[in-house]
Order: structure tokens, then C-alpha cells, then sequence
């Protein structure tokens, strides 16, 4: 197949992973458009409901791609390649973006390119300058996953941390959830904790070897603390609240409490982040992810940059939650080293890198 192109290499990018529908055309690197199509239904059920959102990428994929594709300019016939998410995430999400890039790639007689939902959240940090020089570290923090990845080229990484149980961006959303906030409710913490004291609450950090995280224990912490109204993060009978004091106490500190979890789960990441930094011996260092627009983290990740005098990147807020433009720059360095998929290609809820 011949490039089709007449101003550079062009990448159409189709991202479904969860629960956004997002398409992108980017061009030599340079991003010309990043639709996303976001789901409201989930909000109701408190959490993301598999069935629902495929439901919704089948009604949004269609009109979301023909917008990506106007919005840039660029006619479908010019595109060279067309990229799209084959994992991880919900398998029946991955499939209607997979299948409909498939068809699209087949029916334009174009290559396909697969790509890993966390490598595009690493090289997101690549779309706008300044960019990073390689080799850098990069800490991912989403709701699924928490990693930090040595980067040596940007199709060359290594994870050298990751969460052992749960990731950061869950550790939110429960925490949200035990204290009543509505779904999504980690950026409702992040809203809060702005008017509260991050030095109210203390919680327990945990002491896990290597640049590895673990954020279970301190769900269970933050659970205890609001069982027991503030009295302590350990399960003592003596110390168990009636409902109405639980939610008495939440309601007169909730600021803090927020401001007080959000605090633990910032360090948390970025005591190992410092580790990795020192480990590696590399002063490249990135942030990426969904977790990465969260404020608290993007202030406290610069102040430790310039404390240990690193040189930081954080991709734009566009870039950070799940979007077709971190595809389609993925897909562009895949295209150059001819790194291409078949069309047997299929998706993968939990394939490694």
C-alpha cells in the first residue's frame, strides 16, 4: 500500500476504550482535530455500565469520525493509515472502535495500526511543545492503571513501577463514593479539597519495596476514618459512629477530608516518582493520564520538579483524559517504523505492553 497523502504522513485515531468516543487527524505530529464524545447515562448508575457504553460508541463512532474528519480539513481519501485503541479497557467498547477501524482501513486499502491505551497516555506528552527529550520517566495515573515508565524512544518503554492492587485514579473514586459525591467523583475531591486543609486529616502511607504502589490499604484507612466519624483509620468497635453522625461529620469537614485524601495519594505518587527519578538517574520527567488533570497533582508534581530540579512535562488538559489525539500521535511513530497491524487483529481487554 502506498502512501496516500500529498502534506505528510496523515493519521486518522479512533479511541473506545471506555466511555468516550473520540477521533482525531493528525498530521506529520501535529494534531488538526480531537473529538470526544463523552456518555452522561453513566452518571445515574454510578459508575461505568459495559452494556451502555458499547451501546453508545455504535450511535457516536460515526458521527464523532466524520466530525474529526471535517474539523481537520482533510479529506478521508488523503488519510494514510488509521489507528486505533486495541487495549486495554471494556472489550465490548474496544471492539466497536476496533471493528469500525478494521472495516474502514480494509475499505480504503490503507494499513491499520493497533495501539496500547497506556503507551498513547505516555506520548501524549509529545503532541504539544515543548517535548520531552528521550530517555525520560513518565508516572501514568488513570483509574485503572498506575505505572511509571522508563522511555527510551517512543516506541521503546519499560514499565519500572506499577500499582499492585488498585491504581490512584480508583483510589479517587472510591474515596468520593464513601463520602456521598456523585459519580465521576474523583474531580469532585479535586474541587473540594481547594478550600480545604491538606493538614487536617493524616492518612497511612504505605511502605511497598521498589517503585511499586499500593493504594487498597489506604481506601481502607479513609473507609475506617468515616466509619468511625474522624475518631480513627483503624476498625475499633469502640469507635463505631451511628449514620448520622458519619454523615454529621463528613457535611462539617468535608473540604478538609478531601484536601486530606487528596494529599495522601499526591505523595503517595510522587515519593516514588522521586525514587524512580533517582533510581534511573534521569531529570526528563512526565505526567500523564486521567488522574494528571487532577489540579492538586499538577501543582504539587511542579513544585517537586523544581525542588529536584527536573525538567517537567504535563500534556494539556485535552490530552490527559481519554482522547483520540494521544492515538493518532502513537500511531504517526508507529507509522514511521512501519509498525503496522493485520487485519486478523483483535481487541484485548488486558494485553500487556
Amino acid at each position: 500500500m502506498q502512501k496516500k497523502g500529498t502534506g505528510g504522513i496523515s493519521i486518522l485515531a479512533i479511541e473506545s476504550s471506555c466511555d468516550e468516543t473520540s477521533a482525531s487527524v493528525c498530521v506529520d505530529g501535529r494534531i488538526l482535530s480531537n473529538l470526544i464524545a463523552s456518555q452522561k447515562i453513566h452518571e445515574q448508575y454510578g459508575g461505568v455500565v459495559p452494556e451502555l457504553a458499547s451501546r453508545a460508541h455504535m450511535q457516536n463512532i460515526v458521527p464523532v469520525v466524520d466530525g474529526a474528519i471535517q474539523k481537520a480539513g482533510h479529506a478521508l481519501q488523503a488519510i494514510d493509515a488509521i489507528a486505533f485503541t486495541r487495549s486495554p479497557g471494556l472489550i465490548g467498547s474496544l471492539l466497536v472502535g476496533s471493528q469500525f477501524a478494521k472495516s474502514l482501513a480494509l475499505s480504503l486499502n490503507i494499513p491499520l495500526i493497533a495501539v496500547h491505551h497506556m503507551q498513547a497516555h505516555v506520548l501524549s506528552n509529545l503532541i504539544d511543545d515543548p517535548k520531552p527529550s528521550f530517555p525520560f520517566l513518565c508516572l501514568t495515573v488513570s483509574g485503572g492503571h498506575t505505572q511509571i515508565v522508563l522511555c527510551k524512544s517512543p516506541l521503546q518503554m519499560e514499565v519500572i513501577g506499577e500499582t499492585i492492587d488498585d491504581a490512584a485514579g480508583e483510589a479517587f473514586d472510591k474515596s468520593a463514593k464513601l463520602l456521598g459525591l456523585p459519580y465521576p467523583g474523583g474531580p469532585l475531591i479535586d474541587l473540594y479539597a481547594k478550600d480545604g486543609d491538606p493538614r487536617r486529616f493524616s492518612f497511612p502511607e504505605p511502605q511497598i519495596p521498589a517503585l511499586n504502589f499500593s493504594f487498597s490499604g489506604v481506601k481502607t484507612a479513609i473507609l475506617y476514618f468515616l466509619q468511625n466519624a474522624g475518631k480513627s483509620y483503624v476498625f475499633k468497635e469502640t469507635f463505631s459512629a451511628t449514620e448520622a453522625e458519619r454523615k454529621a461529620f463528613i457535611d462539617d469537614n468535608l473540604a478538609d477530608i478531601c484536601a486530606s485524601i487528596q494529599a495522601r495519594i499526591v505523595s503517595i505518587l510522587l515519593n516514588k516518582l522521586k525514587k524512580a527519578a533517582i533510581t534511573t538517574g534521569v531529570k526528563n520527567i512526565c505526567l500523564a493520564g486521567g488522574v494528571s488533570a487532577n489540579s492538586g497533582l499538577r501543582k504539587a508534581f511542579k513544585e517537586t520538579g523544581e525542588k529536584q530540579q527536573w525538567n517537567t512535562f504535563i500534556p494539556a488538559f485535552e490530552y490527559c483524559t481519554d482522547n483520540a489525539a494521544m492515538i493518532a500521535i502513537t500511531g504517526y511513530y508507529k507509522y514511521l517504523a512501519k509498525d503496522f497491524a493485520e487485519l486478523s487483529v483483535t481487541a484485548n481487554a488486558r494485553a500487556e505492553w
